[in-house]
């Protein structure tokens, strides 16, 4: 019985073009032999499941589907009930149905521990995958360059050739094997302290479509670090409602960036500067203010000031004789003109 079942499965194997020397041959020829063997003596099937979800990985790790190794059980199984039922025998109809049952049941579980190994396997392989591609982000980001042969070594490791330019980005969620997938030409990503980083060197607005994210600068590859530190800011201040949602481009942002770099400072800034503004009450605080910040847009020109604020020049004047009383000397300064700025944008 085992040698017709070997002989069906052999040639099955031949037609699918496997090896019928190699590891996986010889791994299916003791698989078959175990399973007839289990089969007929009734013995503890543990072993056999084991035996069976163990080519399950073999089978992932020689890159054949999962279905393959099935059909050529479901073959070995149709053998040897053909062979069953063309023997004589005192096998009688009642019989044969429980046996076929039971064999066919059979068939299945060892199909379910295969493709439960398979499945094990990939599993296994797409972690193992994920942590190399992670080694090689954070060797780009980290504070210190690696150096070239750890960073040449890690690269040939994740199967990704260094390109001469990348970007960073930052991406809320942790769906980095999707993002990467979906970003293709080469992109990869992973997840450091809750989000996505991803570094990628083509066009990325349809991967990110929907997503709160942030594309830091094209730098050489061994700049990445500084594409990362930017585009990682970008999406805290995107979490923290600073800077606008959607897939934001640093390089549009960089004044606010720089403002909210360091918490504190920008609100520090903001108070020194606007302090003589301070002690006014809201309701004449607010027309100054919106005074200031529009004229010094408009480099002190009264005329493009008012436009902007949709104001007679003459009431701008007006204000402006106020905050000239209010500042001084500083708005003919042009580092206070500068902090002034800085300051009225932060706030």
């Amino acid at each position: 019985m085992t040698t017709t079942v070997l002989t069906a499965v052999r040639a099955a194997m031949r037609e699918q073009g496997r090896s019928l020397t190699g590891g996986q041959g010889h791994g299916l020829t003791l698989g078959v032999e175990t399973a007839v063997a289990t089969f007929i003596s009734g013995a503890d099937l543990a072993p056999t499941l084991s035996l069976f979800a163990e080519l399950g990985r073999t089978e992932y790790r020689e890159g054949h589907r999962v279905d393959a190794l099935r059909s050529i059980l479901t073959l070995g199984a149709q053998t040897f009930w053909a062979a069953l039922v063309e023997r004589p025998g005192p096998l009688q109809p009642p019989q044969l149905y429980s046996t076929a049952a039971a064999l066919f049941g059979y068939v299945d579980a060892l199909a379910g521990a295969a493709a439960e190994g398979y499945l094990d396997e990939q599993r296994d392989a797409a972690r193992d995958w994920a942590q190399v591609r992670r080694r090689l982000i954070t060797l780009l980001v980290q504070p210190e360059p690696p150096s070239e042969p750890a960073l040449a070594a890690a690269a040939e490791a994740a199967n990704w050739p260094l390109p001469a330019q990348v970007c960073a980005v930052s991406v809320e969620g942790t769906d980095a094997e999707h993002l990467a997938r979906a970003a293709g030409g080469g992109a990869i990503a992973t997840v450091i302290d809750g989000a996505t980083r991803l570094l990628s060197t083509g066009p990325l607005d349809r991967a990110l479509a929907g997503r709160r994210a942030a594309i830091g600068p094209t730098v050489p590859v061994r700049e990445a670090r500084r594409s990362y530190r930017i585009s990682r800011k970008a999406l805290e201040l995107q979490q923290a409602a600073r800077l606008p949602d959607g897939v934001l481009d640093c390089d549009d942002v960089l004044v606010p960036l720089l403002l909210g770099w360091e918490p504190g400072v920008a609100d520090r800034l903001a108070a020194r500067a606007l302090a003589p503004l301070a002690a006014l009450s809201p309701a004449a605080r607010r027309p100054l203010t919106e005074t200031l910040h529009a004229w010094l847009r408009c480099q002190g020109q009264v005329i493009p000031a008012a436009r902007a604020l949709h104001t007679h020049p003459q009431t701008i004047r007006y204000r402006l004789r106020r905050l000239r009383e209010l500042f001084g000397d500083r708005l003919d300064d042009p580092d206070e003109r500068l902090a002034l700025q800085l300051a009225l944008t932060a706030a």
